[in-house]
């Protein structure tokens, strides 16, 4: 008996989304150890982030399929001739976005991007995807919007948002200028080279390219407003009735693997045990607390570390500068982090990565602390 190819393939296709069901069975063995209602599930698996991103994806897959992210990348590299020059500007581009729209908004535009870069000309995109990662947690750092852990800490200290941000901003200098000199010592030295029967070949859809564009802003402001689930549902319904191949090559194992990070770690950091162990740290103290923080980011990414962390510090810039600095080191650091690989889908990226972001965070971290302790 011959198995349906369709579904060899998809199941081969799962086998290799480790993360997907690391997580996963994480989440059904603790819910088997610690039976909660379904209000605790429902509050761990954060729908209006998933709703979220869901929108964004939807967005961003139809601004690809217009080819304006291939003309845009066609234009850019036709202007910038130096590969360190390049992967500067679009560093610098990903760090300015994260601060105004956020880190993962900031992804999603820029990650496509160097893509299509790297299709017509010698970009290596997979040190670039690497790069961009370290910079819009950098970038994010300084906005009390660029990333949820911000957003969280802001809304909980109750400073203005400009004094919130001249707080962090020691913190986040260290950073992108960390990330600055990585990017000029990492790329090669020499010129853009450009395979000329790629430029121009792509047709741009204006429809759907305009279309799309509405709908990433729609989204974004939506998100803004705490709509989230409606305006991304209503996205998926437009799409399926107006651009439908663009709906069928969304990644829904991302969704799928956030769904399951989310549940598995809501769930662990609420353990009882968890909460015990907490209980007896010194996190009153500043270094005990920076420590805390870039630690437990390594083990349950800086958003739940946050969430993990709020209640027992007593220092809400010093908890924020923590978990901020604990989104390099490891992938699962920061959520930013896996959207990065999950985009660019280079070979051996994991290991790229982390040979890279482990360095830094252990260049970083001693850096920013000491920034942060004499400017702060």
């Amino acid at each position: 008996m011959t198995s349906d190819p369709a579904t060899s393939n998809w199941l081969a296709r799962l086998k290799s989304e480790w993360l997907l069901l690391l997580f996963a069975a994480l989440a059904v063995v603790l819910a088997l150890l610690d039976p909660q209602p379904a209000a605790s599930h429902r509050r761990w698996l954060q729908i209006p982030t998933l709703a979220g991103l869901l929108g964004l994806l939807v967005a961003i897959q139809g601004i690809r399929d217009s080819g304006l992210v291939q003309h845009a990348a066609g234009a850019l590299v036709a202007r910038v001739h130096g590969l360190r020059s390049l992967g500067l500007l679009l560093v610098g581009a990903t760090a300015l976005l994260a601060m105004v729209l956020t880190n993962d908004v900031s992804l999603f535009l820029i990650v496509p991007l160097t893509l299509a870069i790297g299709a017509i000309s010698n970009l290596p995109v997979a040190r670039m995807a690497v790069l961009e990662a370290l910079a819009v947690n950098a970038g994010s750092t300084l906005s009390p919007i660029g990333n949820p852990q911000n957003l969280l800490l802001w809304q909980h200290s109750g400073l203005p948002f400009l004094r919130f941000a001249l707080a962090m901003l020691p913190a986040a200098a260290v950073m992108f200028t960390l990330v600055a000199l990585c990017t000029l010592a990492w790329l090669p030295k020499g010129r853009v080279t450009l395979a000329p029967a790629q430029v121009d070949g792509h047709v741009v859809s204006a429809p759907l390219a305009a279309g799309s564009v509405v709908a990433l802003v729609a989204m974004v402001l939506a998100m803004d407003h705490g709509h989230a689930v409606t305006a991304a549902l209503s996205l998926v319904l437009a799409f399926a009735l107006l651009a439908r191949h663009s709906l069928a090559r969304l990644d829904w194992l991302l969704l799928a693997t956030f769904a399951a990070i989310f549940l598995g770690l809501g769930h662990f950091a609420e353990l009882p045990l968890v909460q015990h162990g907490l209980d007896r740290l010194a996190l009153g103290r500043p270094l005990a607390l920076y420590a805390a923080g870039i630690a437990a980011s390594q083990l349950i990414s800086n958003v739940p570390a946050t969430v993990l962390l709020l209640d027992h510090a007593r220092d809400n810039v010093a908890l924020a500068v923590a978990v901020n600095v604990g989104g390099f080191g490891l992938a699962i650091g920061s959520l930013a982090n896996l959207i990065a690989l999950r985009l660019a889908r280079q070979p051996q990226d994991w290991r790229l990565f982390h040979r890279v972001s482990v360095p830094f965070l252990l260049a970083c971290a001693p850096l920013v602390y000491l920034a942060w302790r004499w400017l702060g």
